[in-house]
């Protein structure tokens, strides 16, 4: 398989994250109200685990990290082999502990996300993916997005920051079934699992961190992923540099969806 060392590496790397995330997890005081932007020691902890776990393997590669710990500002940040994490994203499900977290690990390789991992500590399971190597589950067994035609049959996962209330863009889409959940990385993995048929968010300033894992997983199980008019994700813009939103699909649905979403981009 093309980027086995790596692959090996950012696994071993979440697994890491994911023990001491869990062992903090365990302790830690639940705050119902958690803000969108609340940063915790687990956070902290897990990135600096990532960063010097991946470093040990691939010391000239750069790396791009969420939070301003330590190793990250010893790193390159720039280069044609980026490493990019976010070491908890959907903090505010960590801080509620619902369970709706995960760790993202994607390797960008000339611009191109060639390599990811989306780990779900608080349900032991997670996902991976390779550039032409195929998605797989914690199991080892291969992931396929859903064959749903319709949209009117789709299930569509948003998130769960306003309980109840669909976006517009949800609304757009006149999907079958709603699910909500913290985490766009379980949200992509929830795609690329044949669990969800699409995914759209209206955000106008993700980062690579919350996209480039997701995206390899969606891709490599047969899905699409692209901004909500269907342009292409471009790497390497800067922090907030992701402003087209976000469209991932079983890419059967992808195409009516964009058109749909046009109504109220």
């Amino acid at each position: 398989m093309i980027y086995q060392a790596e692959l090996t590496a950012a696994l071993n790397a979440a697994r890491k994250a994911a023990s001491r995330i869990m062992e903090l997890y365990v302790g830690f005081t639940a705050i119902p109200d958690a803000q969108s932007d609340i940063t915790t020691q687990a956070d902290r902890d897990s990135q600096e685990l990532i960063l010097q776990s991946l470093q040990e393997s691939f010391p000239a590669d750069a790396y791009l990290a969420e939070e301003a710990t330590p190793t990250i500002q010893l790193c390159s940040h720039g280069g044609p082999r980026v490493w990019v994490i976010d070491p908890i994203d959907g903090t505010r499900g960590f801080a509620q502990k619902n369970g709706e977290f995960s760790i993202m690990i994607a390797l960008v390789e000339h611009g191109v996300p060639v390599v990811g991992v989306v780990w779900e500590p608080a349900l032991s399971r997670w996902t991976y993916a390779t550039a032409s190597g195929g998605c797989f589950n914690e199991a080892g067994k291969s992931c396929r997005v859903t064959t749903t035609s319709s949209l009117n049959r789709a299930t569509l996962i948003q998130t769960h920051s306003k309980p109840g209330k669909p976006s517009r863009q949800s609304v757009a889409l006149t999907p079958a079934q709603l699910v909500e959940t913290y985490s766009a990385g379980v949200k992509l993995a929830r795609v690329a699992r044949g669990e969800a048929d699409l995914y759209v968010n209206h955000y106008p300033n993700f980062n690579d961190w919350d996209i480039a894992a997701g995206q390899v997983l969606v891709t490599e199980a047969g899905g699409r992923v692209t901004g909500m008019k269907g342009q292409p994700i471009v790497y390497g813009k800067g922090i907030g540099g992701q402003t087209v939103g976000l469209l991932a699909s079983n890419a059967q649905l992808h195409d009516e969806a964009v058109s749909r979403l046009q109504e109220v981009v």
